[in-house]
């Protein structure tokens, strides 16, 4: 669907992509996940055709970008970072003046205004003026701009920065019909629970290079971060804890009324421990899994936070 190779980019002395390359498939929600200023807008204009790389090509369905721009933008719709819409106008009418700048007329325009209106949940605000509207719902008109002529791949900067929980769930659930209905996206956040939750595979990126990529379950195999299963006890036996961790060899920490067990598979060795337990008639007050997420393999990477 999408191929882009070696990219690069840079501003002055600032060097904002350093060789990135990376392939979406049909159907795949692809998330680009890094902190403020790692690069992220960067691809995603250069992928959209809105500036040109210093160097490396993008293709689309095999044609390069840069020797079909319009036939490419025909293809793709992109949701800016920044709100694109007049304030002064309704989100009908902003749909509209977008609908027939890509080209649609007459009914077949209002109908599509109308379902998306529906999809986004402000039918009903419809007539209302932009400039009446809260942060959330303007993201979502903002969304809808890109859908209005059924595009084939959709690029996302950054879709709920600064938006309300319930306008952000919202967002979530039109992104995830239109990933279950097939259609491609590249998804660019800071967020690693939106990565985590919407995305296919992620790349992870930083200072304008992608560190890693893969599913997250990919991810968490690759790095060197394990997971935790830690049970509670209600007045154990020490004799028992003590034969409990000499079975399980180095791989138990054993605190005064609970056990600590690093793995690479807690859902393989969670039963085994417990039917341990259950055996060493240890009665266990409470289990809990720390899972080696997003932001703990960031870490790994790069040695710093991924909101800092």
């Amino acid at each position: 669907m999408l191929k882009a190779s070696k990219l690069s980019k840079s501003y002055k002395d600032v060097k904002a992509l350093s060789g990135i390359s990376l392939e979406i498939k049909k159907g795949e929600l692809y998330g680009l996940l890094g902190p403020n200023g790692a690069g992220k807008s960067t691809c995603i204009n250069i992928l959209s055709s809105l500036i040109k790389p210093d160097s490396g090509d993008v293709y689309f369905d095999g044609k390069l970008l840069s020797e079909n721009r319009k036939t490419c933008r025909q293809i793709l719709g992109v949701v800016p970072q920044e709100i694109a819409l007049y304030e002064d106008l309704t989100a009908a009418e902003n749909l509209l003046f977008w609908g027939k700048l890509y080209g649609i007329k007459g009914k077949a325009l209002e109908a599509k205004i109308d379902e998306i209106l529906h999809m986004l949940g402000l039918y009903d605000r419809r007539k209302h003026k932009v400039k009446t509207y809260s942060g959330g719902m303007k993201r979502r008109i903002n969304i809808g701009a890109a859908l209005l002529h059924d595009p084939e791949i959709v690029f996302m900067d950054e879709p709920t920065v600064g938006i309300d929980p319930q306008s952000r769930n919202l967002i979530f659930e039109v992104i995830e019909q239109l990933h279950s209905d097939g259609l491609s996206m590249i998804y660019t956040t800071h967020y690693m629970e939106e990565a985590e939750r919407l995305c296919d595979r992620i790349g992870i990126i930083d200072e304008g290079k992608i560190l890693r990529e893969g599913t997250l379950a990919e991810l968490r195999k690759a790095s060197s971060i394990k997971e935790e299963i830690s049970l509670d006890f209600s007045n154990p036996e020490k004799n028992e804890l003590l034969n409990l961790k000499k079975k399980h060899e180095n791989n138990l920490i054993l605190n005064e009324h609970e056990l600590i067990l690093s793995t690479n598979q807690s859902d393989v060795d969670l039963p085994i421990l417990i039917q341990d337990c259950l055996a060493s008639q240890l009665k266990i007050e409470n289990i809990s899994i720390s899972n080696v997420n997003l932001e703990s393999i960031f870490l790994e990477l790069t040695g710093k936070s991924l909101r800092d």
